[in-house]
């Protein structure tokens, strides 16, 4: 059973950085579809990134492109997201989600563009605060 625990998430100033933890204490396997998403108040929970294990390939939504960096120790069964250049607008309680099954990237692929409903074992969040 996957069992996910985020850690990481304080209250920085823009432009700032932070390093979110995802540790999975449960079952894995070499070829999982792992995300993170976020959820602001009174908006809906969305995709911020995803990484196939198999590969290491991995997804990143437009609005985090060239700020975020999603990465995993397998050794560590460790999944991070690093975030650099934080602006106010990145305030939100972050996720850590496993998708439904993986297998191939192209299965991953496919659960990155349904999003939340395809990922099913989620974490309780930590919450990431950007100030101006």
């Amino acid at each position: 059973q996957v069992q996910l625990v985020e850690s990481g998430g304080d209250s920085v100033q823009a432009g700032g950085s932070l390093r979110l933890s995802c540790v999975n204490s449960g079952y894995t396997s070499s070829r999982d579809c792992m995300g993170w998403f976020r959820q602001a108040p009174g908006k809906q929970r969305e995709r911020v990134a995803a990484i196939y294990t198999g590969t290491g390939n991995t997804f990143s939504a437009d609005s985090v492109k060239g700020r975020f960096t999603i990465s995993q120790d397998n050794a560590k069964s460790t999944l991070y997201l690093q975030m650099n250049g934080l602006k106010p607008e990145d305030t939100a309680m972050y996720f850590c989600a496993a998708a439904r099954s993986a297998g191939t990237w192209g299965v991953c692929a496919s659960s990155w563009s349904a999003g939340p409903p395809a990922f099913v074992t989620w974490g309780q969040g930590t919450q990431v605060t950007v100030s101006t």
